[in-house]
This record gives structure tokens, C-alpha cells and sequence, in this order.
């Protein structure tokens, strides 16, 4: 097992390589990138150029020769756009051999020089294999610290979604699978094919006009995951006031999931129950509880296991951005959505970046738990 552990820790490298490879390169047929971002800020306001050239002076507005790559640009000063690449990594500056002090455009001996899309790849790498994901290009702030400040939402979200799912779907799709073609199983399915043709954002809002105060009552609060002042609150008080806060959301969130895991387990058990060892074992005597839960459940579970990695980055990663700002939570997914709308790059590939490794890592552990549930299956064995 340690073998095909290391195997597949070793695969990890080539494959988030290849999606660092596709999505860079993606980036660079996509028109409107950081720079023009911020051109079009500026011109929005005026006065701006001086604060964001940062050296003080009056820039003047000089008229563009017309070759500038960059939309929006005529007008404003080449030293603004200058320091723009600079300040980006899209150029640096190269000074004479023999030059002494620091670099800067206003002395003759540098010149400015781009960077190719080829070699910035490889510079964002090498920092990434470090974890040193760079600053935002537009809030002034490290995208480790901003991944690590908007965390707490999608960590609420994604982990208390994915967990209800499996303890109401399990037992429920068994359930199910026991009490087959019963009037418990046709009106089961109805509840939870209904509810997964409900879409998630639609159900939120019902939620919030129903229980937030928007047409009925007001039992739940609308935003944030905590009250004001909760943080002074004693451990208890503060755990139920977060609870009291996300069961909206993540009720919201889990609506739908449960009819795919719930029918899947229902499946998965009726396949096994139908199976030839279940017969032998019934003739020996054994009691249905041993027979269901002693013999059958290893291996009907061992599907559903399968399906966690995927549902669980789905549930943390790709869901929450509607719910979001339906609910006034800022998580990661409205800051991959902003980012990805201003062409924040060092937020966008630093977050595919992480969260690439993360889906990743879950999938080994996700081969564990295989082997945890059946001792019987030996991953060396297929080498």
C-alpha cells in the first residue's frame, strides 16, 4: 500500500502540471487582461494616474504613437503603462553591465524588457512549488492570506453540506433497498426526485422569503455566519449561533444532492442483496441485520465511496457561489468569480493551483477509504 501511495503522490505532479499548462494557456487568447483592468479604472476616475503611478508627479497626458497592445490605452502617460508590466510581471527592467543603485526607467542606462508568456509560466511555477502564490494585482494583499480569509465560508458550506448528505443518504437509500417496491420507497422517491429537480439558488430564495424575514417569519438570519459580538459569547452560545446562521444556506446547498447519493446507495445495496452469497448466506440462518451489515454493506459501500471526492469538492468549491451571494457569505466562490471577471491572475491560477492539489490529494484518499471498507482489496496487486 505505501508503494502505490508513493505512485500515486508521484502522479500528483504531471496532472496539476497539465492543468496549470491547459488553463494558462487559455488565459492568453482571453481579451481584456490585468492591464486594460486597470485602464479602464483609471480613466473612470480621473485623478487616479497620479496615485497609482506612485512617484508623485504630474504625468501630463501624452498622446498614444498608436502601437500600445493594450485597449483603452490612448491617452494616458507610457510611464504609467511602463510601471503597470512592471508592477505585474509582464516586463522588467535591464540596466547596463556595470550599472550601480537601483533600477528605474527615468535613467538611461535601463531599458524595459518583456516577459514572454512562456517564461512567466515557468516563474509562477517555481513560486508555486514553494506555496508563495504572489499578491492580488488589485487588493493589496498576499492571495495565501486571502484564500486563508475567505476559507471559514466555504469550509462551512462545503464540509457541513457533504457531511448531512451521507448521514441522511445512507441510511436512507438502505432503507430504501430493504423496503423495495414498499408504499415507504414510491413516496421516498418522489420527495427526493422533486427535490432534486429544485434548483439550489431557487430554493434559497424560497427559504429567505419563508423563515429570513422576507414574506413570513423571521426565525433565521439573512447574512453573515456569526452575529455581531458573538465572539464574546461563551463556547456554547457561539457554536449555536453559527449553527442558527448556515442552516439556510447549507440547507440550501444540500437540496439536491441528496436524490444522486441517495438512489445510488439504494442501487448499490439492491445489488448486492440480489446477489448469490446473500442466498447462501440467508440458508446458514444468519439474521438480516448480520447478513445487511456484516456482509452486504462493505461491498455496496465501496461505490459510494467512490462518488465522495467528487461530491465533495463539488459541495466546497463549485456550489457555493450562488448561494453566496444569495446569502451575503463572502467565500471563495464570489472571489474566484471576481477574480476571473478583473483577470486577477495570481488569485486565479493560485487558487486552481491549490485547490487542484486538494482534489487530487482527495482522490488518493479516497482509494484508502476503498481499502479501509474491504481489507479485501490490495491496490499493489495491480501494478
Amino acid at each position: 500500500m505505501l508503494s502505490y501511495i508513493l505512485r500515486r503522490l508521484l502522479l500528483v505532479i504531471p496532472t496539476l502540471f497539465g492543468i496549470m499548462v491547459i488553463n494558462f494557456s487559455l488565459t492568453q487568447f482571453v481579451p481584456g487582461g490585468p492591464i486594460d483592468q486597470v485602464i479602464a479604472r483609471v480613466q473612470g476616475e480621473g485623478d487616479s494616474i497620479e496615485a497609482l503611478a506612485g512617484d508623485g508627479s504630474d504625468p501630463g497626458i501624452v498622446e498614444s504613437d498608436g502601437d500600445s497592445a493594450y485597449i483603452g490605452a490612448r491617452g494616458l502617460p507610457p510611464e504609467f503603462i511602463d510601471k503597470l508590466e512592471i508592477n505585474f510581471g509582464f516586463a522588467r527592467i535591464v540596466c547596463a553591465e556595470g550599472f550601480v543603485g537601483e533600477p528605474t526607467l527615468k535613467d538611461p542606462a535601463c531599458v524595459k524588457v518583456q516577459i514572454g508568456s512562456f517564461e512567466r509560466f515557468w516563474i509562477m511555477l517555481g513560486k508555486y512549488v514553494r506555496f508563495d502564490f504572489g499578491e492580488s494585482y488589485f487588493r493589496d494583499i498576499s492571495v495565501f492570506d486571502l484564500i486563508a480569509e475567505k476559507m471559514p465560508v466555504s469550509i462551512t458550506l462545503g464540509l457541513w453540506s457533504t457531511l448531512i448528505a451521507y448521514l441522511v443518504s445512507i441510511p436512507l437509500g438502505i432503507r430504501k433497498a430493504v423496503s423495495d417496491g414498499t408504499r415507504f420507497d414510491s413516496w421516498t422517491t418522489g420527495v427526493i426526485v422533486a427535490a432534486y429537480s429544485i434548483p439550489s439558488f431557487l430554493f434559497a430564495v424560497v427559504l429567505i422569503v419563508a423563515f429570513a424575514g422576507g414574506s413570513y417569519w423571521q426565525i433565521f438570519p439573512l447574512r453573515g455566519l456569526v452575529s455581531d459580538g458573538a465572539e464574546n459569547l461563551p463556547l456554547i452560545p457561539r457554536f449555536l449561533d453559527y449553527l442558527w446562521h448556515i442552516a439556510l444556506p447549507v440547507t440550501a446547498m444540500i437540496i439536491s444532492s441528496f436524490a444522486t447519493l441517495t438512489m445510488l446507495t439504494k442501487n448499490s445495496f439492491l445489488d448486492e442483496i440480489r446477489k448469490q452469497y446473500v442466498i447462501t448466506a440467508r440458508s446458514k440462518g444468519l439474521s438480516e441485520g448480520r447478513i445487511l451489515y456484516g456482509h452486504v454493506f462493505r461491498n455496496a459501500m465501496l461505490i459510494v465511496i467512490a462518488g465522495f471526492p467528487s461530491l465533495f469538492i463539488g459541495m466546497f468549491f463549485g456550489g457555493s457561489l450562488l448561494i453566496e451571494t444569495i446569502f451575503s457569505l463572502d467565500g471563495l466562490g464570489q472571489l474566484g468569480y471576481r477574480s476571473a471577471i478583473e483577470r486577477d491572475y495570481p488569485i486565479v491560477f493560485g487558487t486552481l493551483f491549490a485547490f487542484g492539489l486538494l482534489g487530487l490529494l482527495v482522490g488518493i484518499l479516497s482509494d484508502l477509504m476503498y481499502a479501509w471498507v474491504d481489507p479485501r482489496i490490495d491496490f499493489e496487486s495491480r501494478g
